[in-house]
């Protein structure tokens, strides 16, 4: 047959910015996927899609004008029922058939075929291929209905009377497989046709007429002045900022926002971009400020120098290219100048007051219904954080004389102070003008603040930085301070969290605990704080179950003052508390997440598992430990030994409670007395090397044990029937299986 390619376009009002680019590859990859299960394409179809603020349309190479004929076999009904006696057909049969459009004649061509029970009838056709007016037609609809639509309008046609719902009203449709229309495809009251429309300003012809597939994107280019393809537009303002850049010169460069790059490529149709500045003494305000407006209300690249400091200039995507620029220049520093004057009112009337003046206003932000303000929040986490700078401390001076002294108590009292003070002062920033204005700036104005107010560099970085890590990649907190409080105000939103009952489901993560939990991770990991998790975890669900109790205490408080003398017995009074079994749960989250992300780092699901079964504390050692899981399943002994140790866990599973105490003088067998003698001496090697950290070096020792494992195998009955004998073999197996199983549960090896 002869291939052609088709192009379909949908013409409308402007499409939504956020939402275009995943509109237009749906609406493509949809037409493509639906005219496939038709038959219509060929096996080396091509589909391009194209997507600008006013259309969404599809290219697709090699398209049928028909699909191929096509043999169908149809299941009828047993023999038994669609043949009487002497083999002639039934009513039943010749009732399906008619159904079928067939008849009695086509009773001898029947197929038969034993389907395990009895043999079944099946009638054999060929099924006409689909034309591609009516596939397009059914593909069209499909992919309307299957579009991601943030939000449906519903619109009235021209007739006045007939109403439709899609995204934004559409104004034309196009529908060419090479040069021919496909007459009588419709979609959204529309019919197709060949015309559609360019830039609305600029366009060098209007109505555009298509002449073919092939020539679409030529053609909006040349004669309606529009770029059609999402990708090529969004290539040309990335090539075009960074040309506007350099014509500035003095080693500028347009901030990097892929998320910004998309939006502006969906609001413009031919892009051009123009440098534009703003006065000079509004750098004296937080760069962040002014970058956020920019980007956030004008959706300017603002341009930053060789140190990545804010400059007075940005570069404009302008959606007209006249030849004097002049007035758009001057048009977009208007605009801009009142936004950055709100921005420094902002910044000067908010350091008129101190971030500690501030505080007491906290008590009347709520902060969830049930885990009360952000006042007592604020207490929540200070205690969260004193009990973690304490442990971290006591790691940290443990073997370090300098630490272990009275310089060392200083040093504990200056780093106790400033993280009780940055916990304070970290969520005063929230009742600001500026964080009204701009919650995105939550942290990072406070830490201007407590620069402002004199506070010391550690308290005012940690105040920026307990947000941190805020997204996937992101920096962590750069000093011992941010990364207590940034643990403490992660670790209390988790344990309140988890302790409500305000779990992740699915998708959804309302109050984002996939990240904090991922937060704590990676500080843990990546600092390699000698912190455990479980003591973390407890403290922190201490200190909130004493917070509910005494929110419940006022409540209960207030509804008793608010009560009648006579009903005050009545009043029953009940504490908040969470859920006993938070730790575990909240624990088990936090293994899943770290699981999941070493599985990313390129860590095999089988090494992950065989270090997370064992529950590591300090989550800072299992990347030693994975790397030594790694070398240990290179080694010829670890099929073996991972074999052996699932066969160990198994017996002392169903043997329960096992003493690894064993008696020497009930060793009878060589092998068991060998495996005993090798275990003697090799494990306190190996623990030693293990104390020390040397992960790889203590299973690498533990290695020799493989032939002496394999020969009590062999050679020992555990299960002997007399019970000393018994309990003394499990004993020397759960000694074997205690030595072998301190950095991994080798048994996950097993294969």
């Amino acid at each position: 047959m002869n291939h052609q390619n088709l192009l379909v376009e949908l013409f409308v009002e402007e499409l939504p910015p956020k939402a275009l680019q995943k509109l237009g590859d749906a609406f493509a990859g949809v037409l493509l996927e639906q005219l496939q299960a038709q038959g219509l394409t060929s096996a080396h179809s091509q589909l391009t899609a194209f997507a600008s603020p006013r259309r969404l349309a599809a290219h697709i190479t090699e398209v049928l004008p028909a699909a191929a004929d096509k043999a169908v076999s149809q299941k009828l009904m047993p023999v038994a029922v669609g043949l009487d006696a002497s083999g002639q057909p039934t009513p039943a049969l010749l009732k399906k058939l008619t159904a079928l459009g067939a008849d009695a004649a086509s009773v001898p061509q029947l197929k038969r075929v034993h389907d395990g029970k009895a043999e079944v009838l099946f009638f054999e056709s060929m099924a006409k291929g689909a034309l591609l007016a009516d596939g397009l037609q059914k593909a069209l609809d499909e992919a309307i209905a299957k579009l991601p639509i943030p939000k449906v309008m519903r619109y009235q046609l021209q007739d006045g009377w007939t109403s439709v719902h899609f995204v934004r009203p559409a104004h034309g449709l196009v529908a060419l497989h090479g040069t021919q229309v496909l007459v009588g495809v419709q979609a959204l009251g529309l019919t197709a046709g060949n015309t559609t429309h360019g830039h609305r300003f600029e366009a060098s012809v209007d109505p555009v007429v298509i002449q073919s597939a092939d020539s679409y994107a030529e053609q909006l280019r040349s004669e309606g002045a529009v770029i059609a393809s999402f990708a090529e537009r969004r290539a040309e303002i990335a090539r075009q900022l960074q040309a506007a850049a350099d014509r500035v010169g003095g080693g500028v460069r347009p901030i990097e926002d892929a998320a910004l790059l998309d939006e502006v490529t969906a609001l413009v149709e031919r892009p051009n971009v123009l440098v534009c500045e703003f006065e000079k003494e509004f750098l004296a305000v937080p760069q962040e400020c002014l970058i956020l407006t920019m980007k956030a209300n004008q959706k300017y690249f603002p341009l930053l120098d060789a140190e990545g400091k804010l400059t007075h200039q940005f570069l404009v995507v302008s959606n007209i290219s006249p030849q004097d620029a002049s007035a758009v220049i001057q048009g977009n520093e208007r605009v801009v100048r009142p936004r950055l004057a709100d921005a420094k009112f902002f910044f000067d009337q908010d350091r008129k007051k101190t971030l500690v003046s501030r505080v007491e206003q906290l008590a009347k932000v709520v902060y969830h219904n049930k885990l009360g303000t952000q006042g007592e929040r604020v207490e929540r986490v200070r205690h969260i954080a004193k009990a973690i700078a304490t442990q971290l401390f006591t790691a940290l001076a443990q073997g370090n004389a300098a630490l272990d002294s009275q310089e060392g108590e200083i040093a504990q009292d200056y780093l106790l102070t400033c993280v009780d003070n940055a916990a304070l002062l970290a969520k005063t920033d929230l009742v600001t003008d500026m964080v009204g204005e701009f919650p995105e700036l939550q942290g990072i104005m406070g830490g201007y603040y407590a620069v402002s107010d004199g506070l010391p560099d550690e308290v005012a970085h940690a105040i920026e930085d307990h947000y941190k890590p805020r997204f996937a990649g992101d920096a962590l907190p750069r000093e011992n301070v941010g990364v207590v409080v940034a643990l403490a105000d992660k670790l209390e939103t988790l344990v309140g969290m988890f302790g409500i009952g305000n779990l992740p489901t699915g998708d959804r993560d309302p109050f984002a605990l996939r990240r904090h939990a991922l937060g704590v991770i990676r500080m843990l990991v990546e600092k390699e704080l000698p912190l455990d998790l479980q003591a973390l975890l407890e403290d922190a669900y201490s200190v909130m179950n004493r917070s509910l109790t005494e929110v419940g205490l006022k409540e209960d408080a207030k509804l008793i003052a608010k009560t009648s003398g006579q009903l005050q017995t009545a009043v029953v009074t009940t504490h908040r508390e969470l859920a006993a079994e938070t730790p575990d749960l909240l624990a088990d989250f936090i293994y899943d997440r770290l699981a999941g992300s070493l599985r990313e780092q390129g860590y095999s699901a089988q090494e992950v598992d065989a270090v997370i079964a064992l529950r590591p504390q300090r989550l800072a050692l299992v990347p030693r430990q994975l790397e030594a899981v790694r070398a240990f399943t290179q080694l010829e002994e670890a099929p073996a030994l991972a074999a052996a140790n699932k066969r160990v866990t198994n017996i002392l599973k169903k043997a329960g409670e096992v003493d690894p105490h064993v008696n020497e003088e009930l060793l009878q067998e060589p092998a068991e007395k060998d495996l005993y003698a090798a275990l003697q001496r090799f494990v306190p090697e190996a623990n030693a090397q293990f104390d020390s950290g040397d992960y790889t070096a203590s299973l690498q020792t533990l290695a020799v044990l493989r032939a002496p494992v394999d020969a009590f195998f062999d050679d020992v009955m555990v299960n002997a029937e007399e019970l000393a004998l018994r309990l003394n073999r499990q004993g020397l197996l759960k000694k074997l299986h205690m030595a072998m199983n301190r950095v991994a549960d080798l048994s996950r090896l097993a294969v």
